[in-house]
């Protein structure tokens, strides 16, 4: 009998099967491995929930007061921004930094993981951190300042937080392949903050020179601030340019670091 045309074996066809179970459960465990590790550091979550959660109380409720309905409700997209970076450029950029300088990324490498996983579980932290900051803030926009949001905006406004910090995993990752160690941290703090600024996420574009303000389209965090914006209730235009700008740096900002990572470790 011709050996081509003869089906697969039971036994191969159910190996195949098996392989393919436990390649997706070596990213579902490092993936749940990323997220407890850092759920459970309090110097990662505390300042990631609180920073975001104490700025929106003090500018859109205590300095709000008597001032117009829509502030509360346009900080809430602006701070929900705000707080998404902060996940993917630290969790991503400030720990793959110092497990490359302490030789915990060499390690991973030598484990019989696909090599992936190691990213993806980086990635599905930095996500699942993203969503809840925005919760957070969602429900003290409602509870506390007394903004009005249908279930739809709220959804949206999950949606847009979580795939929003796509694009700062990216540039976190981009980071840890430039620096090592304690160098990590201040590089994304020097970049972290004045991105946040220069977007018009603390203070509106109009109040920036017209140098900066010109430079605000060059930053990620601006346009995933006009898709918040707009998931919020307010008019930014087509979401469409944000979408795919956003889509465009993320791919271009892997590949980048992706590159320097195989080639540079």
């Amino acid at each position: 009998m011709n050996t081509l045309s003869s089906p697969i074996p039971a036994s191969a066809a159910a190996d195949t099967a098996m392989s393919a179970w436990r390649v997706l459960g070596a990213y579902l465990q490092e993936a749940r491995a990323e997220c407890l590790r850092y759920l459970r550091n309090p110097g990662f979550v505390l300042p990631s929930l609180l920073f975001p959660a104490v700025f929106y109380l003090m500018f859109a409720v205590v300095l709000g007061l008597g001032h117009s309905a829509d502030g509360p409700r346009f900080l809430l997209g602006t701070y929900s921004t705000f707080g998404v970076m902060a996940p993917g450029l630290f969790g991503f950029g400030v720990s793959l930094a110092m497990e490359r300088g302490n030789g915990l990324l060499t390690l991973k490498r030598a484990l019989p993981m696909p090599p992936a996983a190691y990213l993806l579980g980086k990635m599905a932290m930095a996500m699942l951190m993203a969503l809840v900051i925005v919760g957070l803030l969602q429900a003290l926009a409602v509870l506390v300042a007394g903004v009005q949001l249908s279930p739809a905006q709220m959804l949206r406004l999950g949606v847009t937080g979580m795939l929003g910090a796509l694009p700062f995993c990216a540039l976190g990752l981009l980071i840890g392949t430039l620096v090592k160690g304690d160098a990590a941290p201040a590089l994304v703090n020097l970049l972290y903050l004045p991105m946040a600024l220069l977007s018009g996420l603390w203070f509106p574009l109009s109040v920036l020179p017209p140098v900066l303000r010109t430079l605000a389209p060059v930053w990620p965090s601006h346009h995933l601030n006009m898709l918040a914006q707009s998931a919020v209730g307010f008019d930014t235009g087509s979401a469409w340019p944000h979408v795919v700008w956003l889509a465009v740096f993320t791919m271009a900002i892997t590949t980048l670091a992706g590159w320097r990572l195989r080639r540079h470790g």
